[in-house]
């Protein structure tokens, strides 16, 4: 079972206890290190002239070689008086000359020599040499040259803890200081593992929060988000990792729901549009069908005057239905990004006027004025020439077909401080209240005594937004609808 499986929480437990555990170890050791330094130090600094108090006896050496009675005496005094130490006499080349060790105990016949020269040199304490009756340890020691008529002749080397003080304090580490210390570490352990695991639970509480609300989000989707929304503000709070996660969490649902909403509403409007475009096409197509079914049955009944008539009823259809067609197959270009604006600098008063030249027959058969207010001056505008034509001619066409007999169509061109302002208005009926909230985002057909938004005023829509601009709908007090735009 892998012990680094579960919660965030749970892995930051488990590897703070393990750090903890290991810290107290190394603590355990450094101590122990230092508290067996310190005691060496101690040891040496105390028992360091032992070895020169002893070599000062005289009787341990005669110029024949080893007092031997006198050295076995010395040794029996010093084991009887402090069992701790273990007491040799070396001779120059560090070979053991004379020790009372038990058979069997003696592990080593010579002692190296550094150590010693470094003691009698004074350098700092504590210094470690051979044990003789160990094969790899180093003790602290006590030693001194021993000389005859101021010759020296060998060294007195005394180790100050010997195996019967080692055994001592082995069975006291094991019997109490060990124990104590181990109690001790283990309760400061165990009190540093609570307070970690609480400090952990309130620092991972705001991401715990956050992430059963991101949970919640995930399972229960959009409606999850108003229960959801308090506890990314509370995880927000603060200036940590955590609050600036819980803010992208926040900017991210935010967007989400932002996108949902829009997609929402584009999906109602592609449905209204559907329902709309589809009541639109079956009025002329019903009735184009009707006349050719009547001209088809009756084509022998009718004379030569209804026959024409029915044809042009007929064609007229035809021609609403190909108009339709044809800008709702620019819509869905426009919609998907097919088309793409070409700009160019031009005059838009030029334009306004080649505009004018295509709907002046129009004009004239309807008894309208077209009527094109011009301020001097005027800066060129950098657009797309074709896309631009196709916004005045959808607005004027639909202007004119909505002006009664005798009405006016006015287009307005003024400076504005980031270039051209256009606005074209008429003397109709105007935009019937219902229609005017959602005019430009979804096509609308209102009675046949109203006006309607149908299709073009999307496309211009669509058109003016491609260049970075909006056309809106001006209040007006009196009839008529006024139209307003800006091009740069």
């Amino acid at each position: 079972m892998n012990l680094l499986a579960g919660s965030l929480s749970r892995r930051l437990s488990l590897v703070f206890a393990a750090l903890l555990l290991a810290c107290c170890g190394a603590s355990i050791w450094l101590q122990m290190q230092a508290s067996g330094r310190h005691e060496q130090e101690v040891t040496q600094r105390l028992s360091r002239g032992l070895a020169a108090h002893i070599a000062e006896n005289s009787t341990l050496m005669e110029r024949d070689g080893l007092n031997q009675a006198a050295v076995h005496d010395l040794f029996d005094k010093l084991m009887a008086v402090n069992p701790s130490v273990e007491v040799y006499l070396l001779g120059l080349d560090g070979r053991i000359q004379a020790q009372a060790a038990p058979p069997g105990h003696l592990k080593r016949d010579r002692v190296d020599l550094a150590p010693v020269r470094r003691l009698l040199e004074g350098a700092p304490l504590p210094i470690v040499g051979d044990d003789p009756r160990s094969g790899g340890a180093r003790k602290v020691f006590s030693a001194a040259p021993l000389t005859i008529d101021g010759r020296e002749v060998g060294y007195v080397y005394v180790v100050l803890s010997g195996e019967e003080r080692d055994a001592l304090l082995a069975d006291a580490a094991a019997s109490n200081v060990l124990r104590t210390t181990l109690v001790s570490v283990a309760l400061v352990a165990l009190l540093g593992l609570i307070a970690g695991l609480a400090a952990f639970h309130l620092i991972t509480r705001p991401l715990r929060e956050l992430t059963g609300a991101v949970r919640k989000f995930e399972s229960e989707g959009m409606a999850a988000l108003p229960d959801a929304a308090p506890a990314f503000e509370r995880a927000s709070r603060g200036g940590d990792e955590i609050a600036t996660l819980a803010q992208a969490f926040t900017q991210m649902t935010q967007r989400i729901a932002e996108q949902w909403r829009e997609l929402t509403r584009q999906d109602q409007q592609r449905r209204e549009l559907f329902a709309n475009i589809s009541h639109d096409l079956r009025t002329p197509l019903t009735s184009l069908h009707g006349y050719l079914e009547t001209l088809l049955v009756k084509a022998d009944m009718l004379d030569l005057a209804e026959r024409r008539r029915y044809l042009e009823i007929a064609l007229a259809q035809s021609r609403k239905v190909s108009r339709l067609s044809q800008e709702l197959f620019e819509l869905a270009r426009l919609e998907y990004g097919v088309v793409k604006p070409e700009k160019e600098h031009f005059a838009l008063a030029d334009l306004v006027q080649d505009v004018f030249q295509k709907f002046e027959l129009s004009a004239e058969a309807r008894q309208q004025r077209l009527v094109a207010d011009i301020a001097p001056s005027l800066p060129a505008v950098t657009a797309d020439l074709g896309m631009i034509e196709r916004v005045l001619t959808n607005l004027l066409d639909n202007a004119i077909r909505h002006t009664p007999a005798g009405g006016e169509i006015v287009v307005q061109l003024r400076p504005d401080e980031a270039g051209v302002r256009v606005e074209i208005s008429d003397t109709g009926p105007g935009i019937p209240s219902e229609l005017r909230t959602a005019l430009f985002t979804r096509p609308m057909f209102s009675s046949a005594g109203g006006r309607s938004g149908g299709l073009g005023l999307l496309i211009v829509q669509r058109i003016l937004q491609l260049h970075g601009s909006d056309i809106r709908l001006l209040p007006r007090p009196e009839k008529g609808a006024v139209f307003s735009f800006l091009l740069t």
